[in-house]
């Protein structure tokens, strides 16, 4: 059904500038392997955003397990060293 109402999702990123604020779930999709959400914002229209960052998130394995979190996982480092290569490959800029 394309227009039936798929909920709404709150942006729990620790540093998305949007943290905390729910929106309209408009569309579910999957771009380039990475399970994505389209949310609307009234404001300024709609957006995607991947379903990790949301409260639609599958649940993380130390919640399941009632451990304490991590410290730093595995994942972000990833995310860090693909930041920094991208900063590396950049021309310098000598102007």
């Amino acid at each position: 059904m394309p227009n039936a109402h798929l909920g709404w999702a709150e942006i729990r990123h620790p540093f998305h500038p949007l943290r905390g604020q729910r929106f309209e779930v408009l569309k579910t999709r999957r771009l380039a392997g990475l399970d994505t959400l389209i949310l609307r914002d009234l404001a300024h229209g709609s957006f995607s955003i991947a379903r990790d960052w949301t409260d639609w998130a599958d649940p993380d394995a130390f919640d399941v397990l009632g451990r304490p979190p991590q410290r730093l996982k595995a994942e972000s480092l990833f995310e860090l060293v693909a930041v920094l290569q991208q900063l590396a490959r950049r021309p310098e800029n000598n102007g």
